[in-house]
């Protein structure tokens, strides 16, 4: 059992207002100021922070709450509220399904993909991986071994090969040999390149075009980059249809309140997290323990 706690330690230290230290300090004016602070400085986000402290406010009110520890009961279940209602569902009905990885350069797609390719092996499912990154020189051979790890066929091209072409012949490879799920790499989009982006809404049309049927478009966002991340976000949903996000790099970032900004301003789950190189170090994201984990004592 992962100790999500330990693992979320930067961004727990975010929190550690709400810590056993201060926790009969009453509300007044400057504490409320010091919450604003606190969830800004976690990247929760401004608007979503506004909101949450106004919310609060009320709450404590009608609730006769008058200590920080009350208060911080209040915040927990705000918290799991504003993460809750989604699908965290990896749809996989098809022959065989698709899913799509997309996101920039360096954020850990192809150790994210490699990680998906374990979990569904290791759950007893075949699963083909297609790699749809071209471009970057390494990119095929760094899938390739984590096919290898994860024990799992891959599909690959020439270098340069057309991304869509690549992907295509995996799923005609997995129908024919029965597996039920393409896993495709793409190759890193910058978010400010109108021609890429379109490149990649084609991937998404011929991907589903064959025997395959696109289920999952999964973007990937590297959690240390805190707000540039949702504006990544926005950047892709526009181009093509995100079904959810992988955010890794958690265990090494105080940024991980970019959650609550991304679900609340875009609507789109996080349905896994990264939390370290290992690869089992990608677990389904589950709203209830990471908000637990955020106020554990050290």
């Amino acid at each position: 059992m992962v100790n999500l706690s330990s693992k979320l330690s930067s961004t727990r230290k975010k929190f550690s207002l709400f810590g056993n230290s201060y926790r009969n300090r009453s509300l007044d004016d400057l504490l409320w100021e010091e919450i604003e602070e606190t969830l800004i400085s976690a990247d929760v986000g401004v608007k979503p922070t506004f909101r949450i402290v106004e919310e609060l406010k009320k709450e404590s009110n009608g609730r006769s709450v008058n200590t920080l520890d009350e208060l911080t009961e209040v915040l927990k279940d705000q918290l799991k509220e504003a993460l809750s209602g989604f699908d965290l569902s990896l749809a996989l009905d098809g022959s065989p399904a698709v899913w799509l990885l997309v996101g920039a350069n360096g954020v850990g797609k192809t150790t994210t993909i490699g990680k998906l390719a374990h979990r569904v092996h290791d759950g007893g499912s075949s699963v083909v991986l297609a790699a749809g990154d071209t471009f970057r020189a390494a990119a095929s051979e760094q899938l390739e071994l984590w096919s290898q790890r994860a024990a799992v066929n891959i599909v690959k091209g020439a270098e340069g090969a057309d991304p869509s072409s690549v992907i295509f012949d995996a799923t005609e490879f997995a129908h024919a040999r029965g597996v039920p799920l393409v896993i495709a790499d793409t190759a890193g989009r910058l978010h400010t390149k109108k021609n890429l982006m379109e490149e990649l809404s084609k991937i998404q049309r011929v991907a589903g075009k064959g025997p395959g049927t696109v289920k999952e478009i999964l973007l990937v966002i590297d959690s240390t980059t805190g707000q540039n991340g949702l504006v990544q976000a926005a950047q892709f949903a526009e181009a093509v249809d995100v079904t959810g996000i992988v955010l890794t790099k958690l265990d090494g970032s105080s940024r991980g309140g970019i959650i609550f900004a991304i679900q609340e301003q875009l609507g789109i789950p996080v349905k896994f997290v990264g939390i370290g190189e290992g690869i089992e170090d990608l677990i389904p994201f589950d709203p209830n323990s990471f908000v637990d984990a955020l106020f554990e004592a050290s």
